[in-house]
This record gives structure tokens, sequence and C-alpha cells, in this order.
């Protein structure tokens, strides 16, 4: 009780003072076991940061088993965020800063962290049945092991216990506050505000005040045992970055997904049906979308994947603009419903947050796993557009593609997210409708002459979209295949041929309506390296880095995989060296030679679960340059 009345006396008259040094970045990871709420920890470092103005970007890191063994390294939960005063594209390489929770949170990631880095445990938890379950044989804080970092050891959770003592709850909680004693102490260090975690804690807790309070005052007594022990000799200060003009806020990758397709649906003035089954990364679209039924959103959490898009085909029919998500397992599912949409040339959007396969695979790791798939993964002839986002904020823009494509060219729509851009975060200047593309649904006119449910559109080649009840429109749509222009039931040999290829060449023709592809350096470079999807973060750093140094190297980076951008061959002609960098063992690579096999591409690949590193990318660039 004491304890609290000191710290809050010193918080209120601000009797201590500090020394402040500006720097324009900072790697920060929160480390520990999984029930530390770590993921909220950092989730609310974040928050704050973007409020500030900071630009950032996140790494959540988590294990798929919902409680692994506790103080375990197959238990530990991470989130990882760089954040600074300059732009922001990737969760950084190295820490900074650790905040370790618990052994086994150290020894999971001494590996990450940058010589001279400071750690932050909490000493409570250093004993020797925490080595024991973590792994280590000796104290790592007296053996050497942190020789050559500035290791601050607080007893954190001792001192959470202090914090809430006045608090009335249940004696086997009073602990369990300690994350935002350890968010308060960084706080601290970072000259961070407590006010937007506050009023996130009255809100989140505004039925059960005596939770909020133990929290706020754990948060201030972490902030202010950090002041009184003077854990370092200064704090740091971060200014906030010189973005766009605009209305920020942070928002991750499936968040932005959500409010992509709502976006859509406000500009095609049609209802958004939903019809899913939870799986991770994929599941948070479904509770994201279902909050917001007043915008005549419909949300089906369907018995398996194969009735979730089964259900989003008979929405699509009767006029929704229709949804299915999933990850790679669930993508494999529905593989016969998607060529069933594709058949009947109906717009559906299936989203596919990817992680690490095959089978169960990794299933909270992020990978680049599905691409192959996702073009080519239906029996018979299947094109379908696919397209691939590749940062949490711009989700939200080609989410918004994939409906627009989708319900302008009556076909099925793929969008590849993955794990780490769906559960990451960063600033997203946020937008309005009018902004956004026109949308212009293939939609038939009541009434009009001579009409026929697969006559097709000059430009498109799409049959336009005649919604149940609407007069003289009457037709029929299923999986055999159709005669040309009626829609009629035919087995015709010529014909299927006939409709085998205007299908395919309904999906090359949307490449005419497609950006070109974009090159950040210089034409003339003497390396090219290739990009898709969530890997740009990583190789934008990476590359611009590079640039800043005077190396003859360029980034070109994908977002519509089928078709490619018209000017693709052209940009990779200009090049000597291609080489095309991935999350998985060469899926893009095979597309590639398959689509322009005059040119000769040379791979880097990463499958361990993890993004590409900065460092990892720089040396393997200059690698090829030099040979």
């Amino acid at each position: 009780m004491l304890f609290v009345v000191i710290v809050n006396l010193l918080s209120n008259l601000n009797l201590m003072s500090k020394n402040i040094e500006e720097i324009d970045q900072v790697v920060i990871k929160f480390a520990g076991d999984s029930g530390d709420g770590m993921q909220l920890t950092g989730t609310q470092f974040s928050n704050t940061a973007a409020f500030i103005g900071n630009d950032l970007a996140t790494f959540p890191d988590f294990p798929a088993e919902i409680r692994a063994p506790q103080g375990t390294v197959a238990g530990v939960s991470g989130f990882k965020i760089q954040f600074g005063s300059n732009r922001i594209f990737s969760p950084g390489d190295e820490a900074d800063v650790l905040i370790a929770m618990n052994p086994a949170a150290l020894l999971a990631n001494i590996d990450w962290i940058r010589d001279n880095g400071t750690i932050i445990v909490d000493s409570d938890n250093f004993k020797i049945k925490d080595f024991e379950k973590a792994g280590y044989e000796t104290n790592p804080l007296e053996d050497g092991t942190l020789a050559g970092y500035n290791v601050i050891e607080a007893p954190i959770t001792k001192l959470t216990k202090d914090s809430v003592a006045d608090c009335d709850i249940e004696n086997k909680f009073r602990s369990r506050s300690k994350n935002m004693f350890a968010l308060g102490i960084v706080y601290w260090l970072f000259s961070r505000p407590l006010n937007i975690t506050e009023d996130y804690l009255d809100a989140k807790f505004g039925k059960v005040p005596e939770i909020a309070k133990a929290n706020k005052q754990a948060l201030k007594a972490g902030y202010n045992y950090a002041l009184t022990v003077e854990l370092l000799p200064s704090s740091y200060k971060v200014k906030a970055a010189t973005l766009p003009k605009g209305k920020y806020r942070s928002i991750m990758g499936n968040e932005a997904t959500a409010w992509g397709l709502m976006a859509a649906s406000e500009r095609a003035k049609l209802d958004i049906f939903l019809g899913t089954y939870p799986i991770t990364p994929a599941s948070d679209i479904l509770h994201e979308l279902s909050k917001y039924k007043n915008f005549n959103i419909v949300t089906l959490q369907a018995e398996d994947e194969i009735a979730g898009i089964c259900s989003s085909i008979g929405a699509s029919f009767a006029g929704s603009l229709a949804i299915t998500s999933t990850s790679g397992p669930g993508l494999a599912l529905k593989g016969e419903a998607i060529g069933l949409a594709m058949m009947t040339e109906l717009p559906i959007v299936v989203i596919d947050v990817q992680r690490g396969g095959p089978s169960t695979g990794l299933p909270t790791k992020t990978e680049q796993s599905d691409l192959l798939q996702a073009v080519y993964g239906r029996n018979g002839e299947s094109p379908v557009i696919v397209l691939a986002a590749s940062t949490p904020s711009n989700c939200f823009d080609y989410a918004y593609m994939a409906a627009k494509l989708a319900v302008e060219h009556m076909t099925p729509v793929i969008l590849l997210t993955d794990g780490f851009i769906a559960n990451g975060a960063e600033p997203w200047k946020i937008k309005s409708v009018s902004e956004m593309p026109d949308i212009q649904p293939a939609l038939a006119k009541e009434g009009e002459a001579d009409w026929s449910p697969y006559a097709r559109t000059e430009d498109k080649l799409n049959r336009t979209w005649a919604k149940p009840g609407m007069k003289g429109l009457e037709h029929r749509i299923g999986g055999l295949e159709k005669q040309a222009v009626t829609g009629n039931v035919s087995y015709d040999p010529n014909n299927h041929e006939e409709m085998v290829k205007v299908r395919a060449e309904k999906v090359k023709k949307v490449a005419d309506f497609l950006p070109n592809l974009e090159v950040n350096g210089s034409d003339d470079a003497d390396l090219l390296v290739v990009g898709w999807g969530g890997t740009y973060g990583g190789l934008h750093t990476a590359v611009s880095a590079m640039l800043a140094e005077g190396k003859s190297v360029a980034h070109a980076h994908f977002n519509y995989i089928n078709p490619l951008p018209k000017n693709t061959a052209e940009v990779f002609s200009k090049f000597k060296k291609i080489v095309v960098c991935e999350l998985n063992n060469g899926q893009f690579v095979k597309l590639l030679q398959s689509e322009l096999p005059q040119f000769d591409y040379l791979q880097y690949n990463k499958i361990q679960g993890l993004p590409f590193s900065k460092g990892q990318l720089i040396t393997e660039f200059n690698n090829l340059l030099e040979a």
C-alpha cells in the first residue's frame, strides 16, 4: 500500500527529472508465457505509437497450442514492433529492447537481440524450477550468457501484487496485471503517455471497474518504478513520422480486409454475405464483419469449409456481394465449389490467409504456401483471378479490388494474404468510400429484350448478372457444361472447347484493367528483386538501404498474380539478373517460368514460418551482385 502511495505521488507531482535522448527508430520485443498477455501489451504499445504519430510495423508471434506447457519455449508468445520518426516497412530484425517475462522467453529470443541491447526480465520468474522448464542448466543472469547486454532485473510480479493491494480482486488474480507493469516500464523508457491505454482499460473492463483499476495502477506503478530506480541513465523520444496529411489509425490486416469489403459493398450498392468456417489465421475476418449487421451484412458460421463457400455461391446467385474466408487447408476443401462458381460465372471473393503447410502444418506461422493452389488447384480448366495484398493496411485496397473485379468480370477472385500481414499492424490513412475506384456490377436489366444468360460483353467477355425475380430473365445455372449464349446443358465437344477457351480468355482480359507493374530503383540496375504479397516490407526495406549505398539494385513487387500486369515482360527485359524471393520453395518462380519462359530466374527462398529479415536479404543481394 505504501508503494502505491509513493509512486502515485511521484507521478502526480512529477518530482523526478530525466534525460531524454532523441532517436529515429526502435525495435521492441515483448515475450512471455502464452498467458502473460504479450499480444495485448504489444497491441497497446502499437496503438499508443500510432496515436502519437509514429510510423510502425508489428509482428505478433504466438504458439498454435491454446495453452502450451507453462514456462516452456513451446509456450512462448511474442510481439515485435518497430516504430520511428521515418517510414517503417517491416517489424525489424534484431530488437533493441527485449522484455522477457520468464527464462523460456529469454531463450527463445536471445539470438534476436542486437549487441549492447537492453533486456528487461521479471526476476521473480527466474528461479531454479523456471530454468529447468526452459531448458537452461544454469542461471542465465549469472553465467555470462547475457554478457554484452544491458540487463535490467525487475521484480515485476511482486511489485505488481503490491501495486494492486487496495483493489477488490481475488488473490490469485493479483499478478495478472504484470503485463501492464512491464508496459509501464517501456512507456517510461520511450516517453509514451499512459492515458491511451488507461482509456482502453476503462472501456474494456467497464463492467468490472476493479479490474480496470488494478490494470491502471499496475501500469502507473511500472512507469514510476522505472522513473524512481533509474533503470537507465536516460529515456528516449521518437518523434512523429512525416506522413501524408490525413486522419490515421493503427489497423491489422484482417481488420483492413473486412473494412475493404465493406467499402466495396457500399460503393457497389450490394449487401455482403460471408459464408465461412473458423480457421487460424483467418477467423478475425468473420469476427470483424459480424460486428456490422447495421450495414446489411449477413455472416454465417457454417458447419464446415464446403458449406461455407456453397452458401456464398447461393448468396451470389441471389445478388449479394458473396465472400468466403479460409486458410490453406480450407482452400483445398473449397476447390470443387470454386470451380462451380467459375463454371456458373458468379462473382465470389475467396480470401485465403496463408499459413505454414502442408496439411495442418504451422497454423500460427506465416508462409506463402498457397500460390500454386490458388492459381491451379481445381479440377479441369478452371482459371480464376488471383490477387495478393502486401501490407496490413493495403489489405483494405486489395479486398476492395477483389470485390470490384469479381462483380465487374463475373468470376471468382482469390485474395491471398498471410499470417504475417493479417495479424500485423501499421498506421492506415482512413479513406472515404468516395475516394475509391467506382464499382459497376455487371447487372442485367429487367425486361431486356433478347437477353441470354451467357451472352457476353465485348470488352470483358463477361456475362451479365440476373438476380432471381427479375422479370423475363429466368435462367438455369449449374456445374454441367453450358451451351454458349443460352446456358443450356451441352455435351457437344466443340462447344465444350469453345467455352473452356472463352472462360480462360475472360480472365486473361482482366489484365486490360490492371495497373502496370512499377519498379523501385533504376530501370537499368544490375539486379531486379522480385517479390509478391506479404514479403513487401522486408524486400522494400533491404533494397532501399542498398539504394542509399549506391548499389545497382531495384525492386518490383506483384499484387496481381493471375493475370500478371501487361508490362511484366517489358520490365523484366531491362535487367541483367532477376531474383525471385518467396516464403516457399519457389512457387512464383514456377508461374513466371510458365508465363514468361524467355527470362532466367534466380531464387531466394525461406520456409521457416518467419518473414524475411533485412540482414539476410542484403547479404544475399550483395552476393548476387558480386557473382
